[in-house]
C-alpha cells in the first residue's frame, strides 16, 4: 500500500495511477475516491463503495456487448457461463494487477499485510476505477480501457470453458474452496416412466445445498450445481465485508449489494429464479 502523507504525494501517485490506466481524469477528485477503501475513509460516503456497486453494472454491460458480438451462434446459457468467470472477483482481481492496481489502492492500515492487499480489496477497487473512468468519460472511455484487458480472459474463459456447465464450475469452487468433490442426491421423483420429473441437490463435503426440479437428471443436476455456486460465491463476498467501519449516521445501512454483482454469485442469480415445483404434481387443482 502506498503511504501518501501530504497533497503532494496525493498528486504523485495520482499521475503515477493514471499513466499506468492509460486514461487522464478530467476530475481528479474522483480518481482518488475511486481508489480510497471504505477502511482507509473517513466516512463510508467517502470511499469507493457506492463507485463499485456502479462499476459491477458497467462491467457488465461491457462484456454482455462483447460476448454477444464475438460469439454470435452461442445459446443464453453458453454465454451465461463465459461471463461468470470474466466478471467474478477472482478474474477482476487478476486484471487489477494487470494495471498494477495494489501500488495505488488506500486501504487502513489493518488490511495491509507486509504490502499485501487482499484480492477482494482489489477487486472492488477495479470495479470501482470502471464506474469512475465511465462518469468522467462515458461509454466509450470505458470500453476503450476495459477491453484490452477483457480480450485475453474472454478468449481464456471461452477455451478453458469449451461452453462447460455449472457442474464444472462448481466442481472447480468446491475443490478450491472446501477440498471436496460435488455429488449429486435425488430427493424425489414423479410421474410415469417415460416422462418423470427428478428434484435432486447437490452435496459437498456433506452439506447439501437447495435442490432443483428438471426435466431428466442431467438438468436438474446442472440446476442444483447453479444452486450451490450462489451460496458458495455469495458466502465469498459477505466475508469480503470489513467487520467494521465508520458510517455517516447511527442509522443502519442498507444491504452493500455491490457484492452482489462483482462476482459470478450475481450472474448465476440472474439466470434462472427459484425453481417451483414441476406443473401437476404436489398441485391441488380441485
Amino acid at each position: 500500500m502506498p503511504e501518501v502523507n501530504n497533497f503532494t504525494e496525493l498528486e504523485v501517485l495520482l499521475d503515477k495511477c493514471q499513466a499506468a490506466l492509460s486514461y487522464r481524469f478530467h476530475d481528479i477528485e474522483l480518481l482518488a475516491m475511486c481508489l480510497t477503501h471504505a477502511s482507509s475513509a473517513r466516512t463510508r460516503l467517502h470511499s469507493n463503495e457506492r463507485l463499485e456497486f456502479f462499476g459491477d453494472a458497467v462491467l457488465g454491460l461491457v462484456v454482455c456487448e462483447a460476448l454477444y458480438h464475438r460469439f454470435p451462434e452461442a445459446a443464453e446459457g453458453e454465454l451465461t457461463r463465459i461471463k461468470s468467470i470474466v466478471v467474478s472477483r477472482a478474474t477482476c482481481a487478476m486484471m487489477a494487477s494487470r494495471v498494477h492496481l495494489e501500488e495505488f489502492v488506500l486501504v487502513g492500515k489493518g488490511l495491509d499485510h507486509d504490502g499485501h492487499i487482499p484480492s477482494s480489496i482489489l477487486a472492488g477497487t477495479f470495479e470501482g476505477l470502471i464506474a469512475g473512468i465511465y462518469l468522467d468519460g462515458g461509454l466509450e472511455a470505458a470500453r476503450t480501457f476495459l477491453m484490452p484487458l477483457l480480450d485475453p480472459e474472454i478468449e481464456s474463459s471461452a477455451a478453458t470453458l469449451h461452453m462447460q456447465n455449472f457442474k464444472s464450475l462448481l466442481q472447480h469452487i468446491a475443490q478450491k474452496k472446501l477440498g471436496s468433490t460435488p455429488n449429486y442426491r435425488v430427493l424425489d421423483e414423479r410421474g410415469p416412466d417415460h416422462s418423470k420429473v427428478f428434484h435432486i441437490s447437490a452435496v459437498v463435503a456433506g452439506r447439501v445445498f437447495p435442490a432443483a426440479w428438471g426435466s431428466n437428471k442431467k438438468e436438474a443436476e446442472q440446476t442444483a450445481a447453479q444452486h450451490a455456486l450462489e451460496e458458495l460465491l455469495g458466502e465469498d463476498a459477505a466475508e469480503a465485508q470489513p467487520a467494521s467501519i465508520a458510517t455517516d449516521s447511527p442509522v443502519a445501512e442498507p444491504e452493500n449489494t455491490q457484492f452482489l454483482g462483482a462476482d459470478a454469485a450475481s450472474v448465476l442469480n440472474a439466470t434462472t429464479a427459484a425453481e417451483p415445483e414441476p406443473f401437476g404434481f404436489g398441485v391441488d387443482n380441485s
